[in-house]
């Protein structure tokens, strides 16, 4: 019985000890030189006194950051990821909330971590860890023989709405089971190659370490100027013969925004993955045009239950203004809809998103009142205490039983009277063929919706194109022309600075 993530590792590092695992521009590891960095790092924590106790990692994405991760665990502790390119003060008020016993850095991070004032944490470098401790096989063995699979494995803080960053809790459990579905639901295998895009303080990257390590796979860190550099990118998948990958939808529209596949294909893609945000379909389908052999799958979840809870894989065409649905639970996960009365949804009807099971997480650290808004009993059962996860997202069946996302609660609006989606509208401009992008966004104060695109085609054709296919009431006041969408760090639409420029225009 598997208790522990490590327990993967270390069954891979006895079956291939001599595989390469993590592979980070020229730099390579196998899986016993990775155990080994990570067991050094491990007891140089445990010397320090530290067990059960909360390591932040402030590295950028590398194998550094890996082995400090697989470290943390090897003293039974947790792990946190911190975005080193996230703004100082968020840094702080993570590390406020975390109150770490070691921040595991480098020299290039020091300089702006060193600057915190108030923080009461010591500094180690990663170097320090990783090279200049003596492996204590026995002292490792001795706190992982105390370890269970409810213990948390990691704490990846997602942004809050009172400008306070929330920091969910994970078990070993958890990570064990999606992992373990993952790999049964796509098939996957020692084979696996991954081409990770997504940063590690992010749960989407999740699925690619953990089913790497369980799989006895291989996992290539794909350098973040890529996918400026689309022909680029591809060669890159290809010199490394990378066959699996799980992007966000805005990676995979950049290859096919600029016409990649004309010029080069990915020559060892089988698998490829997407989550994160809505996949456009227009986009998706340049894809599967090129790669019709390939096995396309559309995942959903939050951060609070892992990573994902649900797929879909493509097992027919869509219109180019059609939405994906999201398919099924994985298998060990399941999904309620709830409406606004908390029944489960009767035919056609729409309601809020929850999940239920093993890949919930514990809730927010040190965070009781927003855990207890979101964490909650299980309104349909009254007999004894289960949680579930409320998402915040509303959906829907479709006819074919499977699940359709149709918005957040926060992207449905009211105006007229009646109740709009958001994600509708961005789906039906989307189609435009000249439109590579567009988000709209909804000032509450003035009751206007705000379009905004990137493409060849001036506003006012847009406005023409759109009169038969959206009703008068939800169509945008505003549609404005752009060279370039914001995104966050995650690589997703940053509304909250489309509605800051809008305000600005005022």
């Amino acid at each position: 019985m598997k208790k522990n993530i490590l327990d993967y590792l270390e069954e891979q590092v006895k079956a291939n000890p001599n595989k390469i695992v993590f592979e980070e521009d020229s730099r390579k590891i196998t899986y016993i030189q990775f155990q080994k960095k990570a067991k050094s790092i491990g007891t140089g924590i445990l010397n320090r006194g530290i067990t059960n106790g909360r390591i932040a990692v402030c590295l950028d994405k590398s194998i550094d950051c890996l082995t400090a991760m697989f470290g943390a665990m090897y003293s039974n502790s947790l792990y946190c990821v911190l975005d080193t390119k996230s703004p100082m003060e968020r840094i702080y008020k993570i590390l406020d909330t975390l109150s770490p016993q070691i921040v595991i850095t480098d020299n290039k991070n020091m300089e702006k971590l060193i600057g915190s004032s108030g923080i009461k944490t010591e500094f180690i470098m990663i170097d320090e860890l990783k090279d200049k401790n003596d492996i204590n096989d026995k002292l490792l063995e001795s706190v992982l023989a105390k370890s269970i699979d409810t213990d948390p494995a990691y704490i990846l803080f997602t942004s809050g709405s009172t400008g306070i960053p929330k920091g969910t809790v994970v078990s070993h459990r958890s990570v064990m089971n999606y992992a373990e579905s993952v790999v049964e639901t796509f098939a996957l295998s020692s084979e696996v190659v991954f081409g990770s895009q997504t940063p590690f303080y992010f749960s989407m990257s999740v699925l690619d370490i953990y089913v790497t390590i369980q799989t006895g796979g291989r996992l290539v860190i794909i350098p973040k100027m890529l996918f400026s550099f689309p022909v680029k990118l591809i060669d890159f998948l290809n010199n490394h013969q990378v066959n699996t990958i799980y992007w966000v939808p805005t990676a995979m529209s950049i290859v096919a925004n600029r016409n990649t596949f004309t010029t080069i294909l990915p020559q060892y893609l089988t698998n490829i993955l997407f989550a994160g945000e809505v996949m456009p379909v227009k986009q998706l389908n340049y894809w599967i045009e090129y790669l019709p052999n390939c096995v396309f799958a559309n995942l959903y979840g939050p951060t609070e239950i892992t990573d994902t809870g649900t797929y879909y894989i493509l097992n027919r065409r869509f219109k180019n203004d059609e939405a994906l649905p999201i398919g099924r639970p994985f298998k060990n996960s399941d999904v309620i809809l709830l409406n606004d009365k908390d029944e489960l949804v009767k035919n056609n009807e729409e309601g809020e998103i929850c999940f239920r099971g093993s890949f919930l997480g514990y809730g927010y650290y040190n965070n009781w009142e927003k855990t207890s808004q979101v964490f909650c009993q299980n309104p349909l059962n009254k007999n004894y205490p289960e949680y579930i996860y409320r998402t915040g997202d509303i959906g829907k069946y479709n006819e074919y039983g499977e699940i359709l996302y149709i918005s957040r609660k926060d992207f449905q609006i009211k105006r007229m009277g009646y109740r709009i989606e958001l994600g509708e509208i961005e789906n039906i401009v989307g189609a435009i063929p000249e439109i590579q992008n567009c988000v709209c966004i909804y000032d509450q104060e003035a009751m206007k919706i705000i379009l905004y695109y990137i493409g060849n085609i001036q506003e006012v054709e847009i406005e023409t194109l759109i009169q038969e296919k959206i009703v008068k009431y939800m169509r945008p006041d505003y549609i404005f022309k752009v060279k370039s969408i914001p995104m966050n760090a995650n690589g997703k639409c940053d509304r909250k600075l489309l509605m800051q420029r809008y305000k600005e225009r005022e």
